[in-house]
């Protein structure tokens, strides 16, 4: 996409939005690709970028709150989880591994996004929002600020999106130590291994066509381009 096209696309997308729409069908996307493989480009867009994304992003997601608000929750959550896991070092059986799977169970959720904070921050992004993007993906998601997210290098990026995932796999084996020295149900350590195990395969069936290991190829393949 050339220039001319790159700018009739934001165009599109602009007005696309401020009708009440989103950016499928407009072109939107395939610029954004264009602009990530000249940094020339992204000095120029990528702040009108981020105003089109942001306000696309605010129609679609079903719930969203500041990302201070956000960041605090998800601390108190992963706090809580750890909790959790203290209480069932004191509990006994089969409470021991009730509440070491429902602490297992609450940081996989808070973590995920917290690592693709934590790294991307410490990689110059900056982010707006967390969010709940739909009642069909319920688990909090957080928003990037894109055009920081351009400004940073690809490879930068790429290991962004893939933090979130690393730290969904980590989890649940991470749990296993402790299971086995409180002496947690045998069926305790059994759930974790296949819920350790799902996540992996599911990465692979599912999140390299769609989701975080989709976005660490592509930006992977942006960094070979710049």
């Amino acid at each position: 996409m050339d220039t001319s096209g790159i700018e009739t696309a934001l165009e599109a997308a602009e007005a696309s939005v401020a009708g009440g729409g989103g950016v499928g069908g407009t072109g939107f996307w395939p610029a954004v690709n264009a602009v990530k493989r000249d940094p020339a480009l992204v000095e120029t867009h990528a702040d009108r970028i981020a105003r089109i994304d942001r306000a696309a992003f605010e129609r679609w997601a079903l719930l969203t709150v500041p990302v201070a608000v956000g960041t605090a929750l998800m601390v108190v959550g992963t706090l809580a989880g750890l909790g959790l896991v203290w209480w069932a070092y004191g509990a006994d059986r089969p409470w021991n591994g009730l509440l070491l799977l429902a602490g297992t169970g609450a940081t996989m959720t808070t973590t995920h996004g917290l690592a693709h904070l934590a790294v991307g921050w410490s990689s110059g992004m900056r982010f707006t929002h967390w969010f709940i993007g739909t009642i069909g993906r319920p688990q909090p998601g957080v928003k990037v600020d894109y055009a920081t997210y351009l400004r940073t290098p690809a490879r930068r990026r790429a290991w962004m999106h893939a933090a979130g995932a690393v730290m969904t796999k980590l989890v649940p084996f991470f749990a296993l130590p402790p299971a086995l020295v409180m002496d947690a149900p045998g069926w305790t350590v059994a759930i974790l291994v296949v819920v350790g195990i799902g996540t992996i395969v599911t990465d692979v069936l599912w999140s390299t066509k769609s989701s975080d290991w989709k976005k660490f190829r592509r930006e992977m393949g942006f960094s070979e381009t710049t």
